[in-house]
C-alpha cells in the first residue's frame, strides 16, 4: 500500500502535505474540507483530473486532520494505492430522516459481494438518523464485519453538510467504501473520554432520535437549567454537554448522543442517533485529560485490531464537541494518537457530527458522538 498526501487552501492552493512511496494508480482517493472550499464541486474536479481512475469520496467537515494537525478552511486527501486489495463504492442520495434504515440497507446489498473485509461510509451529516442507517447496513452485513465512518459535519453551523461519492459534493448524499481481499487489516478504535454528571433520567417519551420527555418532563427545558446562559446558544453549545443514554438493564453498552437541532414549539430535541423510549439518560460533560487519553487509547484499540505490517493509513474521525471543548489543545489528541500509531503511520481525518464504528463492549457497530473513532488500514508488504 502507497500513499499520496495532498492539502489545499484558498491562499496557497493544491500542496504535497506527505507522500509515503510512489503513487501511480491510485484505487482510493479520500477527502475532507470546509463547506465554502467544497460546495462550488471546483476542488472535486482538481481531483479527478488528477486521479482519473479512482474511485474519490469525501465531506465536508468542522475541521481537518492530516498528520499530526489540525486546520480550518483546508481541504485534505490522501491518495491510497493498494498493492492486493480490491474496493467498490455505493452511494445513495436521502430526502428525509425516516429513509436512513432502507439507505443503509441499500448500500449494504451493493457491498455485500464475496471477500467483503469492512465498510467505511460517509454520510450526510444533518438529514440522516445515523443509528438507522447502521443498523441498515448491519441487517445486511450482520453484525461481526466491521463498519467504520461518520457523519459530515458543517463547523458548529449545523445546517448544511456535503458528501461527494465519485461525483460533487452534495447534500443529502450517503457514500460508502467496500474492502475485499485477505491481504488488508482493518482496525478500529472508539473512545470517548467524558464523565457523567448530575442524576439519571428515564427517557419517557421520544420517537426515533426526537426526545421529547425525561422523566414525564420537557426535555428541552431541563437541558436549558443545566446550560444555564448557554442555552441561548443552542444547538451548537449542546456540544459541550452531549446525553449518555443506556438500556436501563446494561450499563456497560451506553452511547453517547450529540442535540443537531432544537424545537421551541415542541420542546424536543433531535440528536444525531435514536433516544429509545424506556431508556436511561445521563448528562456528559468534559475532563481535557480524559479526552485526550480517550484519542491514546482508541489508537491502542485500532492498532490492535489491525494485525498488519505493511505502510498504515489512519483516519481519524473526531466530533466537533471535542475540537470546541480542547480548543487550543485540539492537536493534543492527534499527537497522542500518532505517538500511540507510530511516526511511519500517515494520518488523515475530520471532525464530525457523529462516529461510527463497532462497540468497545459488544463489537457492534454503533452510532457514536464525542469520540475519536480511528479506522486503521494496513496492507502486508
Amino acid at each position: 500500500m502507497q500513499i499520496e498526501q495532498l492539502m489545499w487552501n484558498k491562499k496557497e492552493g493544491w500542496q504535497n502535505s506527505k507522500q509515503n512511496g510512489k503513487v501511480k494508480n491510485p484505487q482510493l482517493v479520500l477527502f475532507f474540507g470546509e463547506s465554502g472550499a467544497l460546495e462550488s464541486g471546483e476542488r472535486y474536479l482538481d481531483l479527478r483530473d488528477r486521479y482519473s481512475d479512482a474511485h474519490i469520496i469525501g465531506c465536508t467537515s468542522a475541521g481537518e486532520i492530516i498528520d499530526q494537525n489540525v486546520y480550518d478552511e483546508t481541504i485534505v486527501v490522501s491518495a491510497i494505492e493498494f498493492s492486493d486489495t480490491k474496493v467498490l463504492i455505493a452511494s445513495v442520495l436521502v430526502n428525509k430522516m425516516s429513509d436512513s434504515f432502507e439507505a443503509g440497507a441499500s448500500i449494504g446489498k451493493e457491498l455485500d459481494c464475496p471477500g467483503l473485509r469492512g465498510v467505511l461510509i460517509l454520510s450526510d451529516g444533518v438529514k440522516v438518523n445515523g443509528s438507522q442507517l447502521v443498523r441498515g447496513i448491519r441487517s445486511i452485513v450482520g453484525d461481526n464485519l466491521p463498519v467504520t465512518g461518520g457523519l459530515a459535519g458543517d463547523g458548529t453551523r449545523f445546517k448544511t453538510t456535503l458528501v461527494s461519492c465519485d461525483s460533487k459534493p452534495e447534500s443529502g448524499r450517503i457514500g460508502a467504501i467496500g474492502f475485499y481481499g485477505n491481504n488488508l487489516g482493518i482496525g478500529h478504535g472508539s473512545v470517548g473520554g467524558w464523565d457523567p454528571f448530575g442524576p439519571e433520567r428515564e427517557v419517557t417519551r421520544s420517537v426515533g432520535n426526537v426526545l421529547y420527555e425525561l422523566d414525564k418532563k420537557p426535555a428541552l427545558e431541563l437541558y436549558k437549567q443545566y446550560l444555564g446562559e448557554e442555552a441561548d446558544n443552542l444547538p451548537g453549545s449542546a456540544l459541550l454537554f452531549p446525553l449518555m443514554v443506556r438500556s436501563a438493564s446494561d450499563k456497560n453498552t451506553g452511547v453517547v448522543r450529540t442535540v443537531l437541532s432544537i424545537s421551541e414549539e415542541e420542546k424536543s430535541m433531535t440528536f444525531a442517533g435514536d433516544v429509545p423510549q424506556g431508556y436511561v439518560a445521563q448528562l456528559m460533560r468534559a475532563n481535557f485529560d480524559r479526552l485526550i487519553d480517550g484519542a491514546g487509547e482508541a489508537a491502542k484499540l485500532s492498532a490492535r485490531e489491525s494485525k498488519k505490517n505493511g505502510a498504515k493509513l489512519a483516519i481519524l474521525i473526531s466530533c466537533v464537541g471535542r475540537k470546541m471543548i480542547l480548543g487550543q489543545r485540539t492537536e493534543d489528541e492527534i499527537e497522542a494518537v500518532h505517538e500511540m500509531l507510530g511516526r511511519d503511520t500517515a494520518q488523515i481525518g475530520f471532525y464530525s457530527y457523529g462516529e461510527i464504528s463497532p462497540h468497545v463492549s459488544t463489537g457492534c457497530c454503533e452510532l457514536h458522538n464525542q469520540t475519536m473513532t480511528i479506522t486503521l488500514l494496513s496492507e502486508d508488504s
